[in-house]
C-alpha cells in the first residue's frame, strides 16, 4: 500500500519536473559510466559503474511516472534530454557544443514540441 501512495505521489509531480529530473538522470548516468570505461579502473571504475547504473535506473523510473501517452512523452523528453546533455558535456567533459550539434539539436527541439504539442484535427 505505501509504494501506491509513494507512486501516486511522484505522480502528482509536474510533468515538466519529471521529464527534467528524468534527463537529468540520464545524461549524468551517462556521463558517470563513460568516466568508469574511460577514465578509471579496479574498484573506481566498479563503483562508477553501479553508480551509473543507479542513475540509469532512476531516469527509467521517473520517465515512466509522467501520465501521459508515452509517444507524446518521448517528444518532450528527447528535446529536453539534448538540452541537458549539452549542458552536462560541458560541466563534464569540458567541450562545447560545434554549429552543427546546435542547428542539428534546433532540428531535434522543434520534432520534440511537434510530437508533444501538436493536436492533430
Amino acid at each position: 500500500m505505501m509504494g501506491r501512495t509513494l507512486i501516486k505521489t511522484l505522480q502528482s509531480i509536474p510533468v515538466p519536473v519529471l521529464l527534467l529530473i528524468a534527463t537529468v538522470l540520464e545524461a549524468s548516468g551517462d556521463a558517470v559510466v563513460r568516466l568508469a570505461i574511460y577514465d578509471h579502473v579496479g574498484l573506481i571504475r566498479m563503483g562508477l559503474f553501479l553508480a551509473g547504473a543507479a542513475l540509469l535506473l532512476g531516469y527509467g523510473s521517473f520517465l515512466n511516472l509522467a501520465p501521459l501517452d508515452f509517444g507524446r512523452v518521448v517528444g518532450l523528453y528527447i528535446a529536453t534530454l539534448f538540452v541537458v546533455w549539452q549542458v552536462v558535456n560541458a560541466i563534464v567533459f569540458r567541450s562545447l557544443p560545434t554549429m552543427p550539434v546546435l542547428v542539428g539539436g534546433a532540428l531535434v527541439i522543434a520534432g520534440g514540441a511537434i510530437i508533444s504539442f501538436w493536436k492533430p484535427a
